[in-house]
């Protein structure tokens, strides 16, 4: 038996919002993104971070974010965190319009909806305050000031492990301990999101499986949407499924379930008075708006597919086959007569205006 251990993200094909629909009922996804397209200028040059990406999170999610360096993944949490504006498309996060809103609610936004989590102890943390310092400083910040303050930051630091460290300072804590501090702080102004840039890269794989656990204890606790932008290739098993973006665009989606049956006995007989429970990843491709899909680098060079493919419509769905040389050749030569009758045409009238200077030279 087949038991989801995530929320069902349903295909965003046909369920695009429309202009004046806030996606802000409780039962409505928590981060709609539609088309999402984000263009850096560096001097003279564009370039696209993002060209139309897709993607729906649920409410409760705990999920994983992976992709190359300059797929595109950083500034989608960039965007999401109010951090950075969209060029173009449609982000919604808890019913704000992220794209239309003004500099200061687009503010008022990040301290109140949104927790930060980097990968350097030295942008989360100041390092002269103890732990519970650090932890009060956004309280204060917000107004929340005397017992009420010193009480709030010593449940926070309580829910991620460290009560008894809350007056040691940083130089007495341990990289994972400053990271747990670090979530803390982050949940000071009580975010409806909690976003993280690489949480676990600087701590050994030890320290990061206490990570990953402190963010599922917040998730299953707080009901916390979490989203980790990561490198670490073992992040499906910490979260309930993972997103690959490629060239700016939602690439694949790997969700983890639990398969459970009964367990077997030294003979290899199974028992049905004991089940053991075995986790299954599900790597799926993700169709955009319109149909399109990336198919993944390896599999274009095991089958040697170029630029064309063929597809036949199957008893099990859709097929696709790559082209074979000979077809690949024709395909080739009639797909450049255009491109050959203009080079033919442009040649001739550099003839003939080199036929009309050498005249003119001689007059």
């Amino acid at each position: 038996m087949i038991e989801e251990t995530m929320p069902t993200l349903d295909s965003i094909q046909g369920e695009t919002l429309s202009s004046d629909e806030s996606p802000s009922a409780a039962d409505s996804p928590l981060i709609v993104c539609e088309n999402l397209v984000k263009i850096y200028k560096v001097a003279d040059l564009e370039v696209v971070a993002l060209q139309g990406l897709d993607l729906l999170i649920q409410r409760g999610e705990l999920m994983g974010i992976v992709g190359p360096s300059g797929s595109g993944k950083t500034s989608l949490m960039n965007i999401l965190g109010g951090l950075d504006r969209p060029s173009a498309g449609r982000v919604w996060v808890d019913g704000n319009d992220l794209l239309k809103m003004s500099d200061v609610a687009l503010d008022r936004y990040r301290r109140a909806k949104v927790g930060f989590i980097w990968q350097q102890s030295a942008r989360n943390l100041i390092p002269y305050m103890n732990a519970q310092a650090n932890v009060e400083l956004p309280l204060t910040l917000a107004g929340i000031t005397g017992r009420r303050k010193r009480r709030r930051g010593q449940e926070l630091l309580e829910l991620v492990g460290l009560g008894d460290r809350r007056r040691h300072h940083l130089e007495q804590l341990s990289g994972g301990e400053q990271q747990r501090v670090a979530i803390a702080v982050a949940l000071a102004n009580d975010p409806v999101l909690l976003l993280g840039d690489e949480p676990t890269g600087e701590v050994d794989s030890t320290t990061a499986l206490t990570i990953y656990d402190t963010f599922k204890t917040l998730n299953r606790e707080l009901g916390l949407t979490t989203l980790l932008v990561s490198h670490d290739p073992t992040i499906a098993r910490h979260v309930q499924r993972v997103v690959a973006i490629r060239d700016g665009k939602m690439a694949t989606e790997t969700r983890r379930q639990a398969t459970s049956g009964p367990s077997k006995n030294g003979d290899g007989e199974p028992e049905d008075a004991v089940e053991e429970t075995e986790e299954v990843f599900e790597e799926l491709i993700v169709l955009d708006s319109a149909g399109r899909l990336q198919v993944p680098k390896d599999y274009l060079e095991q089958f040697n597919i170029n630029r064309r493919v063929k597809l036949e419509i199957t008893d099990d769905g859709i097929l696709i086959k790559p082209v074979a040389e000979s077809d690949h050749r024709q395909i080739e030569d009639t797909s450049t007569i255009d491109e050959l009758m203009a080079a033919a045409k442009n040649r001739g009238l550099r003839r003939l205006f080199n036929r009309l200077r050498r005249g003119g030279a001689k007059k």
